[in-house]
């Protein structure tokens, strides 16, 4: 999955000016996107995220819960067995682990530099993704 400047600045929480900035400097490697713009790897990206953690970003689901804890984020790393998965997020300054099915983490297309908001409620995490693909 490739990010815009635009994109991957809203996920790290620093201005598209930054995110040029680490492109320039070598600490991101831009790639050629849509029409031609520069654009970053998601699965670079959820590793500069890990090592470089900033405030979160806003909610991008638009969906209303009753869950008061949603953290937005990268997905970092995925490790699936036959039957559960392991799902770690960075969000902002957040490392989020999730624990869940194999299949939930298929369905849901979840690997490194996948966009997904965690949703914390007591001790289950649960994993969304924009779009409502599933």
């Amino acid at each position: 999955m490739l990010y815009s400047v635009r994109e991957a600045a809203a996920l790290l929480g620093v201005s598209d000016d930054t995110v040029r900035r680490w492109i320039e400097s070598g600490a991101l490697t831009a790639r050629s996107g849509p029409a031609g713009r520069a654009s970053v790897d998601g699965a670079e990206l959820a590793a500069f995220a890990r090592d470089h953690a900033g405030p979160t970003p806003a909610d991008p689901s638009g969906v209303a819960r009753s869950a008061r804890n949603r953290f937005v984020g990268l997905v970092t790393s995925v490790v699936a067995d036959g039957v559960m998965a392991q799902v770690e997020m960075q969000c902002g300054p957040h490392r989020v682990t999730s624990l869940m099915s194999a299949d939930a983490a298929r369905e849901l297309h979840l690997e490194p530099g996948r966009t997904a908001v965690a949703v914390v409620k007591a001790t289950t995490v649960i994993v969304e993704t924009p779009g409502g693909t599933s």
